[in-house]
């Protein structure tokens, strides 16, 4: 898993005057609707809380432990300073079905040696055929599952997708086994009651109950994250086991918890059995995983940037996915997709973000058409796009095209100094020959270049839909969107190879020159 930032916690108080509290006149959510009324089930039953044990007793036959050797390869001398006081990098969530640390060593340079990893997982069919993790048998010697009776079978890995960290695994127990079925994910709801099975520490068939807490979660983990949070307790041991509803329906896998201390703090985060569903049936079918491309790199949409490219300003964060950069002949660009566009939608479902996008682009299989709608100039408009094959590597597809300016530098106002794109930065920056633009060699502090998040050694490559390949053109294109009215700029930039729509508030107190 990618390492994750840590996340200070908000302190939030709310001062109440008497004259409010006279004023306000407001009817309780749980007083307007007596039918959320439980109290009075509660009280004539002696279980507040719903007995799961008819259901566990039904489907803990299905839950597996799962046993990996695996040679760790890497030494300390590797990764020394980049370590934590428990051998992780810093912020890096705690995995579960790895001890602290793994798979990092400590003190002298050891030579490459065994290690077990657990897990879990579950049968989805009576021959066999087991879902767990990508990252429990990832780098595996030999696999082992062992059943809820004790009985333990070698298991052969069918196929791994490490985007979205599932794989199936397959055993021969000479017998038909109990197994699961996968439910439906796009029914859940927050505050459902789930189950979580497995393996914690070890210690074997282990059962939690909790509710959903969130639901599309996106944590970093891979580009097509849509976690499932809940507070069941999940531990050491859990990856890849199983989290039901109450039909006893698998509506996600157990993947990843974030705590602080490597234990349950009640935060963990489950695969959606929706996407599970689609993964799962290419790796048995075909041991990977095959999905579509668009070839667009999307970003979401700040407030800044709404306004600078006059797009709907109710709720910019949750309102499409902005796209940065089309690559050269791609789906997107042969169907006429451009830099600005707004996709606000694919085959009829909502793109809230570039997660939804990047998702939905990914569940249609190659050869088949998305009907894609997108906002530019602020008009809605639709098209067909013939979806092809995702590339080994999507992001090679975004080089871009051009030749190099000459011109000399150009302080910007905004905060900004700018240079041409000399052969010595270009080789700096590690771009390609053929890009063009203009480098932030400066970034002003507290200016609103600064706020707006700009960083030296990002290459300026446009001005709204104006490119830029001298810092003159740059500062032009600025000076024009300053004197045309417009209250917010978006500059086009790419950084560490990414496009990226950065949108600045041109404020009118601000003295620095463009």
């Amino acid at each position: 898993m990618k390492p994750m930032k840590s996340r200070g916690v908000a302190r939030v108080c709310a001062l109440l005057g008497a004259t409010a509290l006279v004023a306000v006149s407001a009817m309780p959510v749980w007083a307007a609707d007596p039918s959320l009324d439980t109290s009075k089930a509660v009280q004539q039953s002696f279980h507040p809380v719903p007995d799961f044990s008819a259901l566990v007793k039904k489907v803990m036959p299905a839950v597996v432990s799962v046993d990996v050797k695996l040679r760790v390869d890497q030494t300390a001398d590797q990764v020394s300073g980049h370590q934590d006081q428990n051998g992780l990098p810093p912020g890096f969530p705690q995995i579960p079905g790895f001890p602290p640390g793994f798979p990092f060593t400590f003190g002298q340079p050891q030579q490459p040696q065994a290690v077990e990893a657990k897990g879990s997982g579950f049968i989805i069919n009576s021959n066999g055929t087991i879902v767990t993790n990508n990252h429990v048998v990832k780098d595996e010697k030999t696999v082992t599952v062992t059943l809820s009776d004790g009985d333990n079978f070698p298991a052969k890995v069918i196929g791994t997708d490490p985007k979205t960290d599932l794989a199936v695994l397959k055993i021969n127990a000479g017998k038909p086994l109990p197994y699961v079925e996968l439910g439906d994910s796009k029914d859940l709801e927050p505050g459902q009651w789930v189950i979580a099975m497995g393996n914690p520490f070890g210690l074997g068939n282990t059962v939690t109950a909790g509710i959903i807490s969130a639901l599309g979660r996106n944590i970093g983990d891979g580009p097509y994250d849509r976690f499932i949070q809940t507070d069941a307790p999940i531990n050491e041991g859990n990856s890849g086991g199983p989290l039901l509803n109450q039909k006893g329906q698998v509506i996600g896998v157990n993947t990843a918890i974030l705590s602080p201390s490597g234990g349950s703090v009640g935060i963990g985060f489950a695969i959606p059995s929706d996407m599970i569903k689609r993964v799962v049936t290419q790796l048995i079918a075909h041991g990977k995983v095959t999905r579509g491309f668009l070839g667009v790199s999307a970003q979401m949409i700040s407030p800044q940037i709404a306004q600078a490219m006059k797009l709907p300003m109710a709720n910019p964060n949750a309102d499409g996915a902005l796209i940065a950069a089309v690559a050269p002949n791609s789906p997107a660009e042969k169907a006429g997709l451009k830099q600005g566009d707004v996709i606000i939608a694919v085959n009829g479902q909502k793109v809230t973000n570039p997660g939804d996008l990047a998702s939905d682009i990914a569940n249609i299989d190659p050869n088949h058409t998305a009907d894609i709608s997108y906002i530019r100039d602020g008009q809605k408009k639709d098209v067909s796009v013939a979806v092809e094959k995702m590339p080994a590597n999507p992001s090679a597809s975004f080089e871009q095209n051009g030749s190099n300016g000459q011109q000399t530098a150009s302080h910007g106002a905004l905060g900004l100094t700018l240079a041409p794109l000399t052969a010595t930065l270009r080789s700096q920056l590690n771009l390609p020959t053929d890009a063009t633009g203009v480098v932030i060699v400066g970034v002003k502090q507290g200016s609103l270049a600064d706020e707006a998040g700009l960083q030296q050694g990002d290459l300026l490559v446009g001005v709204g839909a104006t490119d830029v390949s001298s810092p003159d053109q740059a500062v032009a294109a600025i000076k024009a969107a300053r004197k045309s009215g417009a209250g917010a700029v978006a500059l086009r930039i790419v950084r560490q190879g990414q496009a990226l729509f950065v949108g600045i508030t041109l404020n009118g107190n601000n003295t620095a020159g463009h």
